[in-house]
């Protein structure tokens, strides 16, 4: 398996020469399996620079593991380029809704005039959607998926992956506990529990959470935590805040990455236009 970072950045993208190294695009990575088409964790603005390295001759066809609706995880799809093509068809896994609302309802509602300039169904490409919570399902005949709820604002999802013998969890977007300790969901934990690779939310210093706590995040030292606790093998600090350049993520994570190899962990922050081997 092989896994690029396409969009690293939580809540909004940002750009210019002080955050040139880690990159400004809303979460989206991919991950290349032999013999599978493209599997996506989320469409956020980096799905555009993705796009544009697909191939023209023939229709793009892929899977997207979406975590949740909020904005910043769902903007790239306008603007990916396979998707203006006939023929180009997205598998896209969500997590269930409340109440009636539906995935479909929410893409219809926000890809439209006045906020859009066409109709979400006037795409070429199709997406075929399928709403999940704590579930199990294949992809093909050897990729296995597990998706668990985990706390956030509003219904998220976390997601892991498996192949070969390896995995990769996927968890953008994590409440911690909002007084501080170091405990989790049980879904939480059956994801992560022995994976190769996890990445996760890394938003906010322990003093920004203590104004934000209550916000949908979690402190890259919470995620050391998870990562030990759970024996996950590679750590990767994720959903940078928009408000810290590349100087202040040196300076932020630095520390934690020391601290997480001192408890077995091999943790790194999430760079764009970075791939991995899994």
């Amino acid at each position: 398996m092989e896994l690029t970072f396409h969009g690293v950045r939580g809540s909004t993208p940002c750009h210019g020469s002080e955050i040139a190294r880690y990159g400004g695009n809303t979460s989206c990575v991919s991950l290349s399996i032999t013999g599978h088409d493209p599997i996506l964790f989320d469409l956020g603005t980096g799905l555009r620079y993705f796009g544009q390295a697909q191939p023209a001759d023939r229709p793009f066809s892929g899977t997207c593991l979406l975590s949740h609706l909020h904005w910043d995880h769902i903007q790239g799809l306008p603007f990916f380029k396979p998707f203006l093509r006939p023929g180009a068809n997205v598998t896209l896994y969500a997590p269930t809704q409340p109440g009636d609302l539906t995935v479909g309802d929410v893409f219809a509602d926000t890809i439209k005039p006045p906020l859009f300039p066409i109709h979400f169904s006037m795409f070429p490409g199709m997406v075929d959607i399928h709403e999940v919570g704590d579930d199990e399902f294949m992809i093909g005949d050897d990729v296995r998926v597990m998706t668990r709820l985990i706390p956030h604002v509003g219904h998220t999802v976390g997601y892991r992956v498996e192949w070969n013998g390896r995995s990769v969890v996927y968890m953008s977007d994590h409440q911690m506990p909002t007084d501080g300790s170091h405990s989790a969901w049980p879904g939480v934990l059956d994801l992560c529990a022995g994976a190769d690779l996890l990445i996760h939310d890394a938003q906010y210093t322990s003093e920004e959470f203590a104004d934000k706590r209550d916000w949908g995040h979690c402190t890259p030292e919470y995620a050391v935590w998870l990562a030990a606790t759970a024996g996950v093998k590679q750590l990767s600090l994720f959903h940078h805040d928009p408000a810290h350049d590349d100087d202040d993520l040196d300076r932020i994570l630095a520390p934690v990455i020391e601290c997480a190899s001192k408890l077995g962990v091999d943790a790194f922050a999430a760079r764009e236009r970075t791939t991995i081997s899994i």
